[in-house]
């Protein structure tokens, strides 16, 4: 067993607990971020990611399909939104849509994900019968699709009850939701950065919901931008609390403000080392959440290839240049794909085991 001894006191205390495999407090992830050397967090991360994982670092085959980026919120730190008729906007038909998954089926895909901009005219009805005319391609295709902001609107445009959207769009073949929209929970900070935008206590509902309802999904948080690190523990609190509700997440995500083209621009954005103490305090804190995810595509693949001592243990998968989220917010990878063995060079590289898996974590193939 590790044993770390440590001027400081308190971090002693919180590494021991680390170690032996107890839950740290809110405090205690305070702690942490103001006080612990970024060397320290990388020993007490991997510890835990290891004891959860092993040495399995897992990525997929899958795609995007970003439908549009036409959006009735006008968030401030989004370079992605545009009005109707806007100049840089569009909407993919559903012809469109499906010509893509069925090219990417040729190369034996296993995950398609759907998000976009929240359309103020296309309601449930119109996803569902996509999601459907999808699984028509692939049955076998899981489809992991609409942040909690976009799963509202469709769901109130057609005037079901949050209960009954989830259920019909299950029907239609929904197998999962992924994480984005939660930004970050505090009120005050959402209120300056995403004031228009669905409520954090909706973004939480509508997991638990989903959740109940047998859908997993997964967690984010935007971070970088205008919270603090008190504003980022509660937000892997209420995570956490979540969890230990429903089970229902299968990995976290932390997904870094990019300044590129958006009206917060003026802040810059924060260091690799805030990226890496990031990733390792979420992995130590999110003790019941099985995978820390680093999003290749936002933080470019030497970052990505830096994380996996600091605790995560995926890094998504090929994409094959499928996604604009983070291209048009100015990230480092602009055409961003690669290849499975370049996604396997990248983690074995960095002294990992390379694992194929579909999006809830069964195992494909090892390397």
């Amino acid at each position: 067993m590790i044993q770390l001894k440590h001027t400081d006191k308190k971090i002693e205390e919180i590494a021991e607990k680390v170690i032996t495999g107890n839950r740290i407090t809110k405090e205690d992830g305070l702690y942490l971020y103001n006080n612990a050397e970024l060397g320290l967090l990388s020993v007490l991360a991997d510890n835990v990611r290891r004891r959860i994982n092993g040495t399995n670092t897992y990525f997929n085959k899958n795609i995007h399909i970003e439908p549009t980026n036409i959006c009735i919120y006008s968030c401030d730190f989004c370079s992605y939104k545009r009005k109707m008729n806007e100049e840089g906007s569009w909407e993919s038909s559903k012809e469109e849509i499906l010509e893509k998954v069925k090219q990417a089926n040729e190369k034996n895909i296993t995950e398609v994900h759907i998000v976009g901009g929240v359309h103020p005219k296309w309601n449930l009805e119109y996803f569902g019968d996509i999601i459907s005319d999808i699984k028509k391609i692939n049955n076998n295709i899981h489809i992991k699709a609409f942040t909690a902001v976009e799963l509202e609107h469709m769901i109130k445009k057609s005037g079901y009850s949050i209960d009954q959207g989830l259920k019909k769009l299950k029907e239609y073949g929904l197998d999962s939701i992924p994480g984005g929209g939660a930004e970050i929970f505090d009120n005050e900070v959402r209120e300056k950065i995403c004031d228009q935008k669905t409520t954090s206590d909706m973004w939480i509902d509508m997991h638990r919901r989903a959740h109940k309802a047998g859908i997993p999904s997964n967690a984010t948080m935007l971070y970088g931008h205008i919270e603090n690190y008190n504003n980022r523990v509660n937000h892997l609190n209420t995570l956490r609390e979540l969890q230990d509700e429903t089970s229902g997440f299968n990995t976290f995500i932390p997904l870094k403000y990019k300044k590129a083209n958006n009206s917060m621009s003026h802040l810059g954005e924060v260091s690799v080392i805030e990226d890496l103490k990031n990733y390792a305090i979420s992995r130590i804190f999110l003790d019941n959440i099985p995978h820390i995810k680093a999003y290749w595509p936002m933080i470019g693949k030497n970052t990505t290839q830096l994380s996996l001592a600091f605790g995560v243990d995926d890094v998504d998968g090929t994409i094959d240049d499928s996604t604009k989220i983070y291209s048009m917010a100015g990230a480092e990878d602009q055409n961003p794909k690669m290849t499975t063995n370049q996604l396997i060079e990248m983690i074995q590289k960095a002294g990992y085991k390379a694992v194929e898996r579909d999006t809830i974590y069964n195992i494909i193939k090892e390397y």
